[in-house]
């Protein structure tokens, strides 16, 4: 018998893209699943012939073959296999995967909805964010946390039924937590309406929990943080998240953490960048100025580290001293230090001071002030450029 054309059966036009092609489907498969027509073959057959025109045109290489050769380029027009039932899962899978698990679990499909477990349940995971200073994060640090999280109820030991008692086997799904029904073509499974899934019955619940098997409390527990640790780095502590259901393994907690910003140093990957106020004296005549470091094993217990200032220095000059930055992550090495010079310059000068600073300024020469005749030399050049006339003698406005 001949087959009907894959665009005729959904409706659209060859020249439909993937979104106009879905959006047909989904409005057919819906209209004619079996399971709102009463279970007829009429609509058996029909939702059959959409999810397998469907299949074929939803596919790029499928599609591809079928527009070249036909039925015969898509494998014979029967993209579930041969023989009458054969293939019902997969035509259930296609339904699932375009409408999603809630309607393909409503509707007898095998989606993510269709495998709820009633065994034992992994907990679920935790994340917790936490705010350090960079002192810990340079030296690494034990801290206690407090967890809110849920936790096996002790009084039942997490089954959730009452001191002396267990939960039983549900009759209805024999402890399977789905219950099957069929209607014609389709076999359509449901979560057990008795047990709620869980393939188990509490006749007498524990009064603490409730029957649920775990209650909520607050847990203390001790980190490590290590030392070269940075915003962002996230600390794995296996098994102490939520716990699991029905006797399942507790989940896992993910630490995030934070560095405090500080009031003396800024951090550049492995490097500690700090600024130094150097007297306008040492920047012109060279010196030593202490520079604070955070304490580690390798400052012998000081804090401080002593930096050589080169005569004529300058403001945003910066001096790099080895070893003295964050230590690395994995142990290896550590980065430096780096010092930024800023030039302070006295003020509430008595007159005596102002004098000497004035004779000073008398007696320098070009060659002692480079930066500033540099900057006088360009400023002409522009003025010049701007006004008309040489450098040394720029015209005048009107």
């Amino acid at each position: 018998m001949a087959q009907r054309d894959y665009y005729e059966i959904l409706g659209v036009e060859r020249t439909v893209d993937a979104a106009v092609l879905k959006s047909a489907y989904r409005k057919l498969a819906m209209e004619h699943h079996p399971d709102r027509n009463g279970g007829s073959e009429e609509s058996v057959a029909r939702f059959k012939e959409i999810s397998e025109a469907y299949t074929v045109l939803s596919d790029e290489q499928k599609r591809a073959a079928y527009d070249r050769f036909g039925h015969a380029g898509a494998g014979g027009g029967n993209p579930f296999g041969q023989g009458g039932g054969q293939g019902f899962h997969d035509i259930n899978d296609i339904f699932s995967q375009v409408f999603g698990d809630a309607f393909g679990d409503a509707f007898g499909g095998r989606g993510g909805g269709g495998r709820q477990s009633h065994g034992p349940r992994r907990g679920s995971d935790l994340r917790y964010d936490l705010e350090i200073t960079l002192e810990q994060a340079y030296k690494g640090a034990e801290v206690e946390i407090a967890i809110p999280t849920l936790m096996a109820c002790e009084v039942c030991d997490g089954s959730g039924a009452k001191a002396g008692t267990k939960p039983t086997i549900c009759s209805t799904c024999g402890g399977a937590g789905r219950v099957r029904q069929a209607n014609g073509f389709f076999q359509v499974e449901r979560t057990c309406p008795r047990c709620g899934g869980s393939g188990e019955m509490i006749a007498d619940p524990c009064t603490t929990c409730r029957g649920h098997g775990q209650v909520r409390k607050t847990r203390k527990l001790s980190l490590k943080v290590p030392a070269g640790v940075d915003d962002g780095s996230r600390i794995r502590l296996s098994g102490e998240g939520e716990a699991g259901q029905r006797g399942g393994p507790r989940g896992d907690l993910y630490v995030f953490l934070s560095v405090q910003p500080h009031e003396l140093f800024e951090r550049d990957n492995l490097d500690l960048l700090v600024t130094v106020p150097v007297p306008m004296t040492v920047a012109a005549l060279g010196g030593v100025v202490d520079a604070p470091c955070l304490i580690s094993d390798a400052c012998d217990g000081k804090c401080k580290a002593p930096v050589e200032v080169p005569a004529g220095a300058q403001t945003g000059k910066t001096v790099r001293i080895k070893g003295k930055g964050m230590p690395h992550l994995n142990g290896r090495g550590r980065g430096d230090l780096v010092v930024e010079l800023f030039v302070e310059t006295p003020t509430d000068l008595n007159a005596r001071q102002k004098e000497l600073l004035a004779e000073l300024a008398a007696s320098l020469g070009e060659s002692q002030t480079p930066r500033n005749t540099s900057f006088a030399g360009k400023a002409k050049r522009f003025w010049a450029d701007i006004l008309g006339g040489d450098a040394d003698n720029p015209k005048e406005t009107a």
